[in-house]
């Protein structure tokens, strides 16, 4: 069985086909600037083949197409016929209180997502045009399944998710936390705990997700009990161009003395804050190598960073009165050891420590454990991998589907896959 999953953005369509008889990717790659200047086809095979092509790009409809001419063209193709492909399987940012498992795509279920879009209005919208899109190149027969950020950290107890605002915003708008990176944190944590040879029921684990949006979930009983970022991807710690948790009265006292709309607040916390509101870089790799140059904001900005993820790691240890191990991965988190570094010095109350020289090697893909032999709670790095969580929950579905399809199988509801 082969399944295309898919990421959208609001100007961009991320792909990548997957053949689930070895769950290795077969080829892969982004269609960006949709409906702008400049767009482009990226593409990459598993076997070493790629080409990029600028190309008008007017809609989702002819990002697809792109994607699918790619895929069976003769020359730089993975596949003869688009029958090959069994599966479409999406990526959607907001779940809401709706959805707190992977489902069959139908009316209804786009109906629910488009429904949530003022909750996430730069993710959602764009993942319905995707799958709109994809039924538009496919068909209606195609089966296409939807996979949510938010559907991980369903398990929170109230005490964790609710603010503490008049609760009649809860009612009427569930505003609440939510958390983002489910498929990561789930990815990773299920992966460390075969690694460590446990059941994830019997792990009290911390999942450290630190990219350019970065997020830390607390895993008790192989549920999460809490995470940092809350009803948008914009709160927790600092991130690349994200403000992180903030007094509320900052934002407030700004657009108040500075004229600023609510619009451009967003835009402000989202785009100009974090690691670039501090020294004006947003990619680490320019960051350290100011760091390093000796540019006093810049090492302002990771002594913040690393601070702030360390307070978390601590509270969520609290939390969970104990923890079994650590967990970093996604592009920081797999690629950076001064940071991995700075957060575990904070944690010597716990027992944690670093084998710095295994810290330093584990980089550009090699993964696993990075604590000194002695240390009381050991420490992983694993590289996530958003897209197979996608595609094995859509095989799933479309098993149980051809299942029910077999005589003597009555039909069985999404809700029910």
């Amino acid at each position: 069985m082969k399944i295309l999953v898919i990421n959208a953005g609001s100007s961009s369509l991320k792909y990548q086909l997957i053949d689930m008889t070895t769950e290795k990717m077969i080829a892969k790659g982004i269609c960006d600037r949709i409906g702008a200047d400049g767009a482009q086809i990226q593409y990459k095979t598993s076997d070493g083949r790629s080409f990029k092509k600028v190309t008008e790009i007017k809609n989702h409809i002819d990002a697809f197409k792109l994607v699918t001419d790619a895929l069976v063209d003769p020359k730089i193709g993975v596949i003869k016929d688009l029958s090959e492909i069994s599966a479409v399987g999406h990526r959607i940012v907001q779940g809401g209180a709706i959805f707190d498992k992977s489902v069959l795509v139908n009316d209804e279920v786009i109906r629910q997502i488009q429904s949530l879009i003022p909750l996430a209005p730069l993710h959602n919208g764009p993942e319905v045009d995707a799958i709109l899109a994809s039924r538009e190149v496919f068909g209606a027969q195609m089966p296409q399944c939807v996979v949510f950020d938010t559907s991980f950290h369903a398990t929170m107890p109230p005490k964790a998710y609710l603010y503490a605002i008049p609760y009649e915003y809860y009612e009427k708008y569930k505003v609440r936390r939510y958390g983002f990176h489910g498929t990561s944190h789930r990815y990773v944590s299920h992966h460390c705990a075969h690694m460590m040879h446990q059941p994830l029921e019997d792990i009290k684990m911390i999942t450290c997700h630190i990219g350019n949006g970065s997020s830390i979930a607390a895993i008790q009983n192989g549920k999460v009990i809490d995470t940092t970022m809350g009803l948008t991807p914009l709160d927790g710690f600092m991130m690349g161009t994200r403000s992180g948790t903030l007094d509320p009265s900052v934002v407030t006292f700004l657009m108040e003395k500075e004229g600023i709309s609510p619009a451009e607040m967003d835009q402000i916390l989202n785009k100009k804050s974090g690691v670039y509101g501090i020294c004006g870089l947003s990619d680490d790799r320019d960051v350290t190598k100011a760091e390093i140059e000796g540019d006093q904001k810049a090492i302002l900005a990771h002594e913040m960073q690393i601070y702030q993820i360390a307070k978390f790691i601590g509270s969520y240890a609290a939390a969970m009165n104990g923890v079994d191990c650590i967990v970093f991965t996604a592009g920081l988190g797999e690629n950076q050891p001064a940071i991995r570094y700075g957060a575990c010095r904070y944690l010597k109350y716990l027992g944690v420590k670093l084998d710095p020289i295994l810290n330093d090697e584990y980089i550009h893909g090699k993964e696993g454990k990075i604590s000194a032999f002695d240390s009381t709670v050991p420490v992983y790095v694993i590289n996530t991998n958003e897209e197979l969580v996608i595609a094995r929950d859509t095989k799933a579905i479309v098993d149980k589907l051809q299942y029910a399809s077999t005589p003597d199988r009555t039909h069985i509801d999404p809700e029910d896959v």
